[in-house]
C-alpha cells in the first residue's frame, strides 16, 4: 500500500508524522513487514528522533544550522544551499519494521518530516510492504 500525504510547513521545523504512518499501517491491515517513509524533496528530509521532549527538536535544528550555515561562497542561485546540505545529511527516507500490526519504534521515538527551506506545501509517501 502506498499513500501520499501533504503537509504545510514553516521556514524550518520538524513535524511529527508518526500518526500518518500509523494510519497508513492500520488501513493496510499488514501484520508483519516494513514501512518506508520517503520525502521527494531536496531541501527537506525524514528522520526518527525523540518525541517526548520538544527541546530535542529545537536542539537538532540549532545544531544543523551551526553545522551547515548559509555562506556567501555558495554558488547555487536559489540561495538555499544550506537547506540542500541539511537534507542530504539527514536523508530522504526511513524504514521501520512492522510486527504484530505495530511499528517497532522505541519508547521515545517519533517519525519526523524535516523542513529546511519553507514555508512550503510539501508531500511525503508512506509505503507499507507485507513481509
Amino acid at each position: 500500500m502506498l499513500k501520499k500525504y501533504n503537509i504545510k510547513t514553516d521556514k524550518e521545523g520538524l513535524y511529527n508524522i508518526t500518526s500518518y504512518v500509523r494510519q497508513t499501517l492500520n488501513e493496510s491491515g499488514v501484520e508483519s513487514g516494513i514501512a518506508v517513509i520517503f520525502c521527494p524533496h531536496t531541501t527537506a528530509a525524514i528522520t526518527i528522533n525523540e518525541n517526548a521532549d520538544p527541546d530535542v527538536q529545537t536542539d537538532l535544528l540549532f545544531a544543523l544550522d551551526k553545522t551547515y550555515p548559509d555562506r556567501p561562497q555558495f554558488r547555487h542561485m536559489e540561495g538555499n544551499s544550506a537547506a540542500h546540505l541539511k537534507s542530504s545529511c539527514v536523508g530522504a527516507s526511513e524504514t521501520v519494521i512492522i510486527e504484530d500490526g505495530t511499528l517497532l519504534l522505541g519508547t521515545w521515538q517519533g517519525i519526523y518530516f524535516a523542513e529546511f527551506d519553507g514555508p512550503r506545501t510539501r508531500s511525503f509517501y508512506v509505503k507499507i510492504v507485507k513481509g
